[in-house]
Formats: C-alpha cells, sequence, structure tokens
C-alpha cells in the first residue's frame, strides 16, 4: 500500500509534527510506504508533488487546520481529526485506507465573507512587506514562514524584506496592483504610501513567524482598505496601532540608529590597535579611526535616533525636528534617554500640527515644507533647552557615575537583569530593551553593560545547539539540524536561532535560556568586561581590544551555554515520551 499523508493543526508546531512522525512509524510496521506532507510553522513543509498524488493508493489527512483538497480530486482520501491519529496511529491508518472514499472537488465562491477565513481552495495573490528592528533575523525568518504557509495553500505570494542591508525581493506597482491582500509584519514603522486603496493588515514578526497559518487567515478576514493620510505610515487599524505605536516608534529610531553604532564602535576598537591612547596622536592613523568612529558615527547616533522616531510618527515632516532635537539632546549631555524624548516630542508635535492646522488647498504644500518643520523645530528645541535638556543630562550624569562605580554585588544583579531579559522574548521588546539601553550607554564610554548584554544574547541560540548534541536522541533529525544552524547563528549574536525550539516547546526553553543567560551576564560584569564593538558576536574578537578581558569573557559565555544546553537537555521530551503522554491524556 502506497499513501500520502497530510498533517496539520492550528498553531503548526506540536500536534503536526508529533502526528506525522507516529503516522510514518506505523506506516512501517504495517509494512506500507508512507510521503509525509507535515504542514509546520518551524521547519520547511514537504508538499505533495503532482506525480506523487497520481502514484499513491490512499490519500490520508490528519488535521484540525485548512488543507488545500482541489488537488486531491479523483483521489481515495480518507480525513481524520490530529487527536485520532495521536490515540492510536496504527489503527488509524487502518480504518482510513478501508473507509476512504474517491473525493469529487467542488469549486469555491471567490467571495469571502469579512467574518470569515478565506478558503484554502481559492488561489489568492499576497503582497508582504516584514522588518524588525535590527533587520537581521526576524525579518528574514518570518519572509520565509509566510512564504512557505502561502505556498502550502496554493496561493502566489511576494515579500519584500528589509532588512540590516536594505529592501530585497522589492515589490513592483504590478504586483501591488494585482494582490488581493497586503500583509506588513514588521515591528518597525514602514511606508505604506504605496497601499493606497489596498485590502491591507499590520502583524509582527513574530506572529507572522510563530502562527503564520493564523495570520494568514486573519490577513484575509480582517484586512480594511488602507487610506494614506500623508502623515503617517499606518494601517487603518486604530486601537491596536495605539496600542503597539510607542514601542515600534521607538525601535524605528532604534533600527535607523545601529548601523551607525557598530560601524562607530568598530571604528573606535581598531584605533585602540594602536595601543590606548594612541589615538590621542594628531595625524596618526589611531587618531583619523578615532575621528571616523567617536567623533562622527558616535555624534550622530542620538540626532538619527531621534530624528528616526520622530519620522515613525509623523512621517517626513517630522524628521527635521527630530534630527534638530536629537541634536540638542547630544549637545547640552542628555545622550540618549535625551535622544528619545526629543524624538518623541518632535514627532507628536508634528504630528499634532499636520492634523491640526488647516489651509487653503493652494497653500496645503507650504505644510510639510515650511510651516511644520519650522513650528516643530522651534518647539521641540526651546523645551529641550528650557525644559528637558538639563534634567535628562543630570540623569543620565548620575546613572553613568553609578554604573562607573558600583561594586560586585551591584554589578553582578545588573548582569543578571540584562541578561535574563535578552532571553526572555528572544529578540522581541524586552530583549530590544535590554540591547537599547546598552546600546545608549556607549556614548558615555561606559562598555561593561554592553558586554554583558551580547554575550547573554548569544547563549539561547548556543544553549539550543548544544542541547540537540547532548541528547540526540530525543530530538529529530530536522530538529538536530536546526541545532547546528541554532549553534552557528549563535556564535554570531543571532538569538532568534533558539525561536523554532521555543515556538514549540516554550515552557522548557525559556526558562533553561533565561537561567543560562543570566549567570552570563552576572559573569561578564563580575569580570569587568567590556566591549566596544555592540555586534558582531565572537567575530569581533578579530579585532585586537575589541573585548577585554578575552579569556573570562569567552568564560561567561561558555557557562552560560553550557547550562542552558545542560538543562534543556535534561528537561527536552522525545517524540516517544510526548506521545505516550498524549495517549495517557
Amino acid at each position: 500500500m502506497n499513501l500520502a499523508i497530510v498533517t496539520a493543526c492550528p498553531s503548526g508546531i506540536a500536534s503536526s509534527i508529533l502526528a506525522a512522525g507516529l503516522l510514518e512509524k506505523a506506516a512501517e510496521k504495517l509494512g506500507w510506504s508512507a510521503v509525509i506532507e507535515c504542514h509546520s510553522s518551524i521547519k520547511a513543509v514537504n508538499h505533495l508533488s503532482a506525480d506523487t498524488i497520481n502514484s499513491v493508493d490512499c490519500i490520508v489527512i490528519a488535521a484540525d487546520a485548512p488543507v488545500d483538497m482541489a488537488r486531491f480530486d479523483g483521489k481515495k482520501v480518507y480525513q481524520g481529526t490530529i487527536n485520532d491519529a495521536l490515540q492510536n496511529a496504527e489503527g488509524f491508518l487502518t480504518s482510513a485506507t478501508s473507509t476512504a472514499d474517491v473525493y469529487q472537488h467542488v469549486a469555491t465562491s471567490q467571495a469571502v465573507s469579512n467574518s470569515a477565513p478565506t478558503s484554502v481552495n481559492a488561489t489568492k495573490s499576497i503582497v508582504a512587506i516584514t522588518a524588525c528592528p535590527t533587520g537581521v533575523a526576524h525579518t528574514f525568518m518570518a519572509a520565509e514562514a509566510l512564504e512557505e504557509g502561502a505556498k502550502a495553500r496554493g496561493h502566489n505570494i511576494k515579500v519584500e524584506t528589509r532588512g540590516s542591508v536594505g529592501a530585497k525581493n522589492q515589490l513592483t506597482a504590478e504586483d501591488i496592483a494585482n494582490a488581493d491582500v497586503v500583509i506588513i509584519a514588521a515591528d518597525i514603522e514602514v511606508d505604506l504610501s504605496r497601499f493606497d486603496g489596498k485590502p491591507l493588515f499590520k502583524t509582527s514578526t513574530g506572529l507572522a513567524l510563530k502562527k503564520t497559518e493564523q495570520t494568514l487567515d486573519d490577513a484575509f478576514a480582517n484586512a480594511s482598505i488602507y487610506q494614506h493620510s500623508g502623515n503617517k505610515s499606518a494601517a487603518a487599524d486604530g486601537a491596536k496601532q495605539e496600542k503597539t505605536g510607542v514601542y515600534k516608534h521607538l525601535m524605528t529610531g532604534v533600527s535607523h540608529m545601529l548601523p551607525l553604532v557598530v560601524a562607530g564602535g568598530l571604528c573606535i576598537a581598531l584605533s585602540f590597535v594602536f595601543g590606548i591612547n594612541a589615538a590621542q596622536n594628531e595625524g596618526t592613523l589611531a587618531h583619523a579611526l578615532m575621528q571616523i568612529g567617536g567623533a562622527s558615527a558616535f555624534a550622530l547616533m542620538i540626532p538619527v535616533l531621534a530624528g528616526y522616531i520622530a519620522y515613525s510618527i509623523a512621517d517626513r515632516p517630522g524628521l527635521a525636528p527630530g534630527l534638530i532635537g536629537g541634536m540638542l539632546a547630544a549637545s547640552l549631555g542628555a545622550g540618549f534617554f535625551g535622544g528619545i524624548a526629543a524624538g518623541f516630542i518632535a514627532g507628536y508635535s508634528a504630528k499634532f500640527l499636520a492634523d491640526h492646522i488647516k489651509l487653503p488647498q493652494t497653500m496645503e504644500a507650504l505644510k510639510p515644507i515650511l510651516i511644520i518643520p519650522f513650528i516643530a523645530s522651534l518647539f521641540t528645541g526651546l523645551v529641550m533647552i528650557y525644559i528637558v535638556g538639563e534634567p535628562v543630562a543630570k540623569l543620565l550624569a548620575s546613572l553613568t557615575a553609578y554604573l562607573n562605580s558600583m561594586g560586585d554585588a551591584n554589578a553582578v544583579v545588573l548582569g543578571i537583569v540584562l541578561g535574563a531579559m535578552m532571553c526572555f522574548d528572544l529578540g522581541g521588546p524586552v530583549n530590544k530593551a535590554a540591547y537599547a539601553f546598552s546600546v545608549g550607554l556607549l556614548e558615555t564610554q561606559t562598555y561593561t553593560p554592553m558586554a554583558a548584554t551580547m554575550a547573554a544574547g548569544m547563549v539561547p541560540a548556543l544553549g539550543m545547539g548544544l542541547a540537540t548534541m547532548l541528547a540526540k536522541r530525543k530530538f529529530s533529525e530536522p530538529e538536530r539540524e536546526a541545532g547546528k544552524a541554532s549553534f552557528a547563528l549563535g556564535l554570531c549574536f543571532i538569538s532568534e536561532g533558539a525561536i523554532p525550539f521555543a515556538a514549540r516547546d516554550p515552557m522548557r526553553v525559556i526558562p533553561a535560556c533565561i537561567a543560562g543567560g543570566a549567570l552570563t551576564g552576572a559573569l561578564s560584569m563580575l569580570f569587568g568586561a567590556k566591549l566596544l564593538a555592540p555586534h558582531g558576536g565572537l567575530f569581533v574578537l578579530l579585532i585586537p581590544n575589541a573585548i577585554s578581558p578575552v579569556l573570562p569573557y569567552l568564560l561567561a559565555i561558555a557557562a552560560g551555554t553550557a547550562v542552558t544546553g545542560f538543562l534543556y537537555a535534561f528537561l527536552k521530551k522525545s517524540d516517544a515520551e510526548l506521545a505516550a503522554t498524549a495517549q495517557k491524556a
């Protein structure tokens, strides 16, 4: 007997994968051959080809989520639930093959009610944009998940990724015109003006990655026609946008600031290759590198942060006031926190002016290029100079003095907090808050929190890779391959490498990661490790003096990785153990 087996569950995580494994083993026991199509949100879906469908004797479907049935027209098909397959996989297959009927596909209407998800049988055209604050892991992982999820349902999709290297696979005017729906999976603000008049649905990269099928369903069910107002790049989703807006505005500023911080930090680190005080000698290469990194890149850090926070809030009219406010924050000594304040003051003042100043149509063009930038810049500047700047500067100076003078016990506590935050949500808001806090201190030449933050951020992905090596029998072959990739990502300081494991088993993975990350952060602070380059993982070791001291820093990372790896290897349940638990339940 030749079978094709399809499994699908709403989350695309545990049940779908577990049922696929059990049914494949049951088919082997019965002496049958089976080709598996497992719908998963954490690994690639091997879709049944037309040749495979034509060659099999029967198609067995164990699914609690929609499956594209049109391709099975004229074949013997049996449809059951995931729970039936988990209870008794062998009996499920035997019953399925004996009771399967020839499936007759009936074409359904293309029209979809606004209150229900679209039919998976209706081929749709989707365009999407993915973007995360750092533009590295979440951006591309969410894009891949959306592509696989849409193709699994027979839809056409094109995803534009707005990563750290710019926009790739860019959507053309024709792509957008032909699209039935637009999906924006972004944790930062993106320009939506080109989608004016199209059904548009907004979500986060995390949800698009972890709940891909639900995202696609929600996009067709809940997308609303986007009307571009000209002063804010946001979808017409009202309350939800207001709820998440502040974080997204901040992350938009941080994402534009990070390249300056990384480039500047690396140039400063390179200047120390020639000696700690070599940059003081004018005319030398060390002095030139310090000029590039410290006097230029770091000088632009705060204005760019504030400028793009304001840009996220008020679009282009907010950019000039934000940049000016950020420059004032830097000159007043208010630093990173002053830049954040300036960005929000400039952005919301520019947005208020855009919404409330009414001019004749013939003079409307003056608003974005003259009236709003001038008034918002004047207001932001006066507020920064007379109200915000001095108190924030004093607060930052106090914080810097405290961090530089705190004893070992307080340093360890800070390291524990930063390390735990970096591992709590693997690139989510808590992780980014810890990272942004540490980056902001670089301008004040406070380098120890940055070292603890990067070290702890490497632990989750490294730990998951180690766990797959320590307890091979508990992990499937795809999981062991994912473990190798996770380990490599961990070396590069990409915490998101652990997401496939956390998505499937969060109650065990997250605590194990937090334990290892907290230990690494504590040890890094205890050793007084300093990091001048805020990204790059262990590869910054190629630059002398970028990390100091090196060996204790590596020890801190190794200790945290060991704790996470051994702890999860112990806590992890194998597929057989999960199946036994499911049967008992």
